[in-house]
């Protein structure tokens, strides 16, 4: 099992924009495409039948993320992650994945700011079993020092190859500290070094035994199976578990209004492409007023989407002062999220140069405003994007849980489409004169350092 670690994780923060627009609560919606319900202990599940193979992923959810840690304790909801592998008494370490091996099936894991995730892909007739395994091990973990200090030791090694090996997950990672003053979103999914080490057995238990309930889960199943036998296997299954009813609501300090923009340099000897990011201090689609967060969904695809983009038209087709530029926008979060820009520069071509450029094209749509034409095909493709996506089992199972995790429900994943539709040049242009504000900002610069062989670092 190799767990999703700070980078991975944002990967995986996608964004509504990609959310299937046929979902739909049955009952309300009358489409029997896609269920979902909520059961006694106030688990939540979400049924997408899909029978073009006898194949299931199943995914359970939990609302708890690296954003939810006690202040001095990062890292614990991805070791959290690591140890639910560890083993119950009914069923040892490595049980569950011995058996989800042995039906031919595959399994993994992964942890963000606003939820963990662990899902397996078998064959639908072994649906109820992986269900019986996963709500086993939800309150029935059974851990020891002999246990959980090792693990500790794999998560560093694993921040060593992910992160500390890495010039561009380091410089996201300081990017996103200096970005959010205030929220925890600006501490690493996986946790900064100095608090990983110091992490013991009773961190691990307090905060298992105060996130995972069933009242804190969604389940989320999409492939060969009716609604209505999913729902008789996790009332089987995940319904015997007693909600806990201590569980809070998730809230989090927020930002303070940004006054200044921020900027830094990180040189590593290791950086073989020098590169620029920025980013901006965003609302997500649950912080979002109503419109806000499409028009920044359908700005951050005319900016930086393709070889159409406008940076990309323009840094590197007609100027050719870099040889990548792009942006996104990522609307997934529980709270304030980003958009951000980047690019990477030609030879002869420094970083404030290409900054210089790309903030010309910034300004330019802030004042003339995008095409009807950009406006139209970068929504016709939104939206064809999300239909053409709904042919994999494992991206649908991701977004919906990515969605109901992170504050949306199944109806505005159904509205989705309508609402880009109605995205107007004028709200794009808003959005990018609000957001794309530098003070909003911070500009992060990835050079080479050459004062010092990568060999001789420490």
């Amino acid at each position: 099992m190799i767990a999703t670690t700070a980078s991975v994780a944002r990967a995986l923060c996608v964004t509504i924009a990609a959310l299937v627009s046929v979902a739909a609560s049955a009952a309300p919606s009358g489409d029997s495409r896609v269920a979902s319900y909520t059961l006694s202990n106030g688990l939540e599940l979400v049924v997408i039948p899909d029978h073009r193979a006898p194949v299931v992923t199943h995914m359970i959810w939990y609302k708890v993320g690296a954003a939810d840690e006690t202040p001095g304790k990062s890292g614990l909801a991805h070791f959290l992650e690591h140890l639910l592998f560890k083993g119950t008494e009914r069923h040892p370490a490595g049980r569950f994945s011995q058996e989800v091996a042995r039906f031919g099936g595959q399994e993994n894991a992964f942890t963000s700011s606003d939820y963990t995730g662990y899902f397996q892909r078998v064959p639908s007739e072994k649906l109820k079993d992986v269900m019986e395994f996963e709500a086993d091990r939800m309150t029935g973990l059974q851990l020891t020092d002999a246990v959980v200090l090792p693990e500790r030791d794999v998560i560093l090694e694993e921040r060593n190859s992910r992160v500390e090996n890495n010039p561009r997950a380091r410089l996201g990672e300081q990017m996103d500290a200096a970005l959010y003053l205030n929220h925890p979103y600006g501490r690493p999914v996986i946790g900064w070094r100095h608090e990983i080490e110091k992490l013991t057995l009773d961190d691990a238990v307090v905060f298992y035994r105060r996130f995972y309930a069933p009242n804190g889960a969604i389940v989320v199943i999409a492939g060969d199976v009716k609604a209505a036998e999913a729902l008789k296997f996790a009332e089987e299954t995940y319904g015997k578990i007693p909600r806990q009813s201590s569980l809070a609501p998730r809230q989090r300090p927020q930002e303070p209004p940004p006054a200044s923009p921020r900027t830094l340099t990180l040189a590593d000897p290791r950086v073989e492409q020098p590169a620029m990011q920025r980013s901006y201090l965003a609302p997500s689609f649950a912080t979002a007023k109503p419109g806000q967060s499409e028009a920044l969904e359908v700005l951050s695809h005319i900016l930086g989407a393709g070889s159409n983009s406008r940076l990309y038209r323009a840094l590197v087709v007609e100027k050719g002062v870099a040889v990548a530029a792009g942006a996104w926008y990522q609307s997934s979060a529980l709270d304030m999220s980003k958009f951000a820009v980047y690019g990477a520069p030609r030879d002869g071509v420094t970083l404030p140069q290409l900054e210089s450029e790309m903030d010309a094209v910034i300004a330019r749509l802030i004042a003339d405003g995008v095409t009807a034409e950009e406006l139209e095909r970068s929504k016709s493709r939104l939206i064809a994007d999300a239909i053409y996506a709904q042919d994999n089992q494992a991206s649908m199972v991701r977004w919906y849980g990515a969605a109901l995790t992170t504050g949306a429900t199944v109806a505005d994943v159904q509205r989705w489409p309508e609402r880009i539709r109605a995205v107007t040049a004028a709200q794009v242009q808003e959005a990018a004169r609000e957001w794309l504000d530098k003070r909003r900002s911070v500009t992060g610069y990835l050079i080479k350092d050459v004062s010092v062989p990568p060999e001789k670092r420490s």
